[in-house]
């Protein structure tokens, strides 16, 4: 019943042609959704891409009109210029709504690992930004505290520490450090402004026939409302704890997986399909796993990844999808090329872009798997930024060429 519903919504808004809130996560009737992915600290390149998208002017005001713009997460982490970014998207989704357009930022797995304190790729000058006069003493009277605690709880530990521990704890905790805490940790402050901000953001959001999400959308979690996946995140911020992490740490969940984007295990296409079936969609859009330069399309066109690696930490490539009644797009700094919608169209869209962008040496690697049977695609990968970079581990586990065609629903 829903699902009739829910297409009965669908088929009024586009013949009105008036974008539709159906519900927090689900919009319908949006002439134009412009989505960029990953943007790990880099303002700059953050602001190429939305000026070659149209969406701002000189200033960096908005100038997207109705436009929906969707950032799927990442913007934390690797670069000095998350703070800035942040600020800068929110007064940009103020400017958005007044013009009839949306700005939605969702939740990627750095923004969660900010919310929880693992802080191992926090940019040095992210910590810089929240610096002030009073930082010092903040963390003079913190570092009391962590050692009157040691002492309490673990004398013997306490007296074994070197004279030049407080040394070496300064260097994991530099100045704003003790603020940026404040800011992004609940447990530290409830109403940390960034802990706020990334509690009341989605995990996934539907616009049109478009699911947008971080990771991608597993086997696990086939069946799962978008609303669900939130909800289980939420809570897990909220209310952490390391040794239950659940959906925030699971390689399979929302916010980690990489199944649909060349990694292993890679998704079936029965499980793709299962998934677009189970939403109404005709496509999953994802970031977190960085191509190297392109927007680039699988499974036939069903999977659309658009974390092009933006970030300097990246090789700095920005670019952005485009989707209007017009057709999907991939759009960069040069011009806008169409997407493949079969990956047997994949090559030549691969070869318009290497011409493109002739000096980027990472292209080329694209090419080598776009006709390799489904089970050899994890080739694809970039090891830059691979499941097991982000463990912090040299090797990665073993795993499975491809993920069993099963559809199920976690809780």
């Amino acid at each position: 019943m829903k699902k009739v519903l829910f297409l009965l919504i669908l088929m009024h808004s586009v013949a009105a042609a008036t974008p539709l809130e159906v519900d927090p996560y689900h919009w319908t009737g949006v002439e134009r959704v412009i989505a960029i992915g990953d943007i790990h600290g880099d303002y700059a390149n953050y602001l190429v891409a939305l000026a070659a998208a149209g969406l701002v002017d000189k200033k960096g005001k908005w100038t997207g009109g109705a436009t929906h713009l969707v950032q799927t997460g990442d913007i934390p982490d690797r670069g000095p210029d998350t703070l800035r970014i942040i600020e800068h998207m929110d007064k940009l989704a103020k400017q958005a709504s007044r013009k009839g357009g949306r700005v939605h930022s969702l939740i990627g797995n750095h923004e969660a690992m900010n919310v929880y304190g693992d802080l191992r790729y926090v940019h040095a000058a992210e910590f810089a930004a929240f610096a002030n006069k009073n930082s010092a003493k903040l963390l003079d009277r913190y570092f009391e505290l962590v050692m009157q605690d040691l002492q309490t709880r673990d004398p013997e530990g306490y007296a074994s520490l070197p004279e030049s521990y407080r040394e070496e704890w300064n260097k994991t905790h530099p100045p704003g450090w003790f603020e940026h805490r404040q800011a992004w940790d609940p447990a530290w402050n409830p109403e940390g402004e960034l802990a706020q901000r990334t509690l009341n953001s989605k995990v996934a959001i539907q616009i049109n026939n478009m699911i947008f999400l971080h990771g991608g959308l597993s086997s696990s979690y086939c069946q799962n409302s978008l609303q669900s996946l939130t909800d289980m995140v939420v809570e897990k911020l909220r209310n952490f704890d390391p040794a239950n992490t659940g959906i925030l740490e699971d390689e399979n969940g929302p916010l980690w997986y990489r199944g649909l984007s060349g990694g292993l295990p890679a998704a079936t296409p029965e499980t793709v399909a299962a998934i677009l079936e189970n939403h109404q969609a005709r496509h999953i859009v994802v970031g977190h796993t960085p191509t190297g330069g392109a927007i680039f399309t699988r499974y036939d066109g069903a999977v659309i990844q658009i974390d092009a690696g933006l970030s300097a930490a990246y090789g700095g490539h920005p670019a952005y999808l485009e989707v209007t009644s017009e057709g999907l797009f991939a759009g960069y700094p040069a011009g806008k090329l169409p997407l493949p919608q079969k990956d047997s169209e994949r090559t030549a869209y691969l070869q318009q872009l290497i011409a493109m962008f002739p000096d980027n040496g990472a292209l080329p690697q694209l090419l080598e798997p776009v006709n390799q049977p489904l089970a050899a695609t994890g080739a694809g990968l970039n090891a830059a930024d691979s499941a097991a970079d982000e463990a912090g581990s040299l090797e990665p586990p073993a795993r499975p060429a491809v993920q069993q065609p099963t559809c199920g629903i976690s809780q």
